[in-house]
């Protein structure tokens, strides 16, 4: 039995990988961004351990969530599911229009900046993570104006990619603590986020979440892969440049205040 933390698993995907996750045997926290959607959480996934509560806009939030997952843990996974896609709607941990506490937009500030204070902050590190990212991040510009400029944030292309460079970047630096990095590709599915009437298949999705989570089958002992249903595929070239990963760190440092774990 794994012992797992999702971000964003209030409803949508986050919330169906728990599930699934909870039926094959193993212990599941949620996370919300406020008391009204860790009820929703709770409703929809009864089996799970416990729901946290931040709102990943806000550093200090986000700060505090990793203090709980470190007076909590080990983990053997963590997932960073939780984002944005604009700014006038919001699903996993996002939050509405306009600036967060920390005059960053909420888009940036969920999506690209938490999974790196997140993943930065929680000691020790879990053995997996999951950087969950979309097909979207092939749009994205790696040397957008958010880096310089945060609080003009970013478009929801340009995060995913951000999230898929922090992937590879920090498979290679956790590789010695033996932790795997991989991030996923959900496809365009049928959730709240995606529409009704989105064409690819919610339930390989949840597969690849489930096998990313769990460090099992074909998953077994890699790190550092773009993966869509539950395979490694072809990602965005800047995605494996580590000039541009390390801007892109040394950008998040800056902006967080918060160095990556040596």
């Amino acid at each position: 039995m794994a012992k797992i933390f999702i971000t964003g698993s209030a409803e949508g995907l986050g919330s169906l990988s728990a599930q699934a996750l909870v039926k094959r045997g193993h212990s599941v926290v949620l996370h919300a961004r406020n008391a009204q959607r860790a009820e929703d959480a709770r409703k929809a996934c009864p089996g799970a351990k416990d729901v946290y509560i931040a709102d990943l806009s806000s550093m200090e939030q986000t700060r505090r969530l990793a203090s709980q997952l470190n007076d909590n843990g080990p983990w053997d996974a963590i997932v960073h599911n939780a984002g944005i896609m604009r700014t006038s709607g919001s699903s996993g941990s996002g939050s509405g229009s306009g600036s967060g506490e920390d005059s960053l937009p909420p888009l940036f500030a969920s999506n690209t900046m938490a999974p790196y204070l997140l993943t930065s902050l929680v000691d020790p590190p879990p053995k997996r993570y999951v950087f969950v990212s979309s097909g979207m991040h092939f749009g994205g510009n790696a040397a957008d104006s958010a880096l310089e400029r945060p609080e003009k944030g970013c478009s929801y292309s340009d995060s995913k990619l951000h999230d898929a460079m922090l992937s590879s970047w920090f498979s290679r630096s956790l590789a010695a603590k033996g932790v795997t990095c991989n991030v996923l590709d959900p496809g365009w599915v049928p959730t709240k986020m995606g529409g009704s009437g989105a064409p690819e298949d919610i339930n390989a999705s949840v597969a690849t979440y489930v096998l990313l989570a769990e460090g099992g089958g074909a998953a077994e002992g890699q790190s550092g892969k773009y993966w869509k249903s539950s395979q490694p595929k072809k990602c965005k070239p800047e995605v494996e440049d580590e000039a541009k990963q390390q801007k892109l760190i040394a950008s998040l440092t800056r902006i967080t205040g918060v160095s990556p774990p040596s």
